[in-house]
Order: structure tokens, then C-alpha cells, then sequence
């Protein structure tokens, strides 16, 4: 099967041994991995300030640069998967674009839905105790928390300790965090005392904002608790490799 890969900007820019992981898991499970190199933002950032014409701009160009196949395109997070997926049908409602963004919309899926239908997995790793963070536009738009889920217990030495507020942001909400720093940093720290409850030492989640936030608050609050990608943690326990050389804060040094 032929699948295309949109790594999202933080996996261009921040986060490009998770993408590179995913297209790993991606070919693991038989598929032609096709990467798009002038693939750009998905959008949502213009969109959710209210820039619908910017947004739409880029959204356009997304469109034109998949063509009009069939094949899926895979989103390597659940924020951009729900833009891509839902928003777009949303940001031309009722314009000549309407269809042509129903049709693109409905290739795509977050990387993890693919992979939770199609990849066989065999546990090399140690037993472990992690939790999870669900994004907020992957839990209610995108809808790939589940699958997500569903993946870290398939694997048999991994014991997913849930979190008791898990539904709630972390406070990164993309330009939320720069425009109201101080709510987010105290919708961070109120993540981070849930997961700290769990007693767990990793947390896994799959998107990179949300990671690179926690993470940036965890160290700023010198907690012992790693961040890792859930595309790199599932490559990492199917390769038998040491999930303590993960994680985001070793991407950013």
C-alpha cells in the first residue's frame, strides 16, 4: 500500500527522530512510505486566530500538493489530523472548494490509526510502567486517542497507568501558550501533578506540542519524569532498544 507521510512542523523543525519513526512503523507494516519534501503547515494555527484566509491559503496548497488520489495521508499528530481531517471541511463549507476538501479530508488519519489496524506487535522491551497524554484535538476532532491507546496495551511488558484528569490540556493550546503564559503554565503544572500521582517515570503521548510543553515544565520544575513520543516508544519496544535513550528533551540538545 502506498501512503504518503505529513510529518507536521514540529517534526520538521523539532521533533524529526519521531517522523523518521514513524515512517519505520509505517513501512513495518507493508507500506510504500511516499514523503512529500515541500510539505508545510497544516494550517491550524492561522485558523484557530482567526485567520480564515491565511488558513485557507495554506490549506489550498496542501490539497493541490497531495493531488487527487486515493492514497492515505498519514498525520503525524492528532492536531493536525483533526485540521486536516475535520476543520478543512469546516473552512470551505458551502464554497467551490467544498468538495475537492471533503475528498482530501477524508484521506487522512493520524498515524496511529493506521498503525493500530495494520502493525503486528512483539514486545522486546522490559517491563514497564508509563502513562499517557491525550491531545485535545486528537481526543475530541481527529479521534485517535483510542487507537493510540489500544497500541500501548497491545504490547505485553507495558502497564498503562491512566491519568485521572487526562481529558484536560496541558496548556499548550499553540498560540494559547504565548499569548496567556501564565494560565498555561498553571494548566501545565496541574498536568504534571496528575501525572506524578501515577508514580510512573514516562510519559507517553503523540503530539510534540504537547510533549515539548510538558516537557519544558518538567525541567524547569527539575521533575523526574521523561517525555517520549509514542511513535519512538513503540519503535523502541519492537527493537528491544532502552526507552531512557528517548525522549524530547534529548531532540532539543
Amino acid at each position: 500500500m502506498k501512503v504518503y507521510l505529513y510529518s507536521t512542523c514540529l517534526g520538521q523543525a523539532t521533533l524529526g527522530a519521531s517522523a523518521v519513526s514513524a515512517a519505520k512503523l509505517l513501512t513495518r507494516c507493508g507500506a510504500q512510505v511516499v514523503y512529500k519534501k515541500d510539505q508545510t503547515c497544516c494550517g491550524q494555527p492561522a485558523f484557530n486566530t482567526g485567520y480564515f484566509d491565511e488558513a485557507k491559503e495554506v490549506a489550498l496548497y496542501n490539497i493541490s500538493l497531495f493531488g487527487d488520489g486515493d492514497e492515505p495521508i498519514l498525520v503525524a499528530a492528532g492536531s493536525c489530523a483533526g485540521m486536516m481531517g475535520h476543520d478543512y471541511i469546516e473552512l470551505f463549507k458551502g464554497s467551490e472548494h467544498e468538495e475537492k476538501a471533503r475528498n482530501f479530508a477524508s484521506r487522512c488519519k493520524e498515524v496511529s490509526s493506521f498503525l493500530n489496524e495494520h502493525l503486528e506487535l512483539a514486545d522486546k522491551g522490559e517491563p514497564v510502567k508509563v502513562s499517557w497524554h491525550s491531545n485535545c484535538h486528537a481526543l475530541r476532532i481527529a479521534k485517535s486517542v483510542e487507537a493510540s491507546k489500544s497500541l500501548l496495551r497491545k504490547l505485553s511488558n507495558v502497564e498503562l497507568i491512566e491519568l485521572e484528569r487526562e481529558e484536560e490540556c496541558c496548556g499548550f493550546g499553540g498560540t494559547f501558550s504565548i499569548k496567556e503564559p501564565e494560565i498555561s503554565n498553571a494548566m501545565a503544572l496541574a498536568k504534571i501533578a496528575d501525572i506524578k500521582k501515577t508514580g510512573v517515570k514516562y510519559l507517553i503521548s503523540g503530539d510534540g506540542g504537547c510533549l515539548l510543553n510538558i516537557n519544558g515544565t518538567l525541567r524547569r520544575n527539575n521533575e523526574d519524569i521523561k517525555c517520549i513520543h509514542l511513535y519512538d516508544f513503540l519503535l523502541a519496544r519492537l527493537e528491544g532498544q532502552s526507552i531512557d535513550d528517548k525522549g524530547v528533551s534529548d531532540e532539543r540538545k
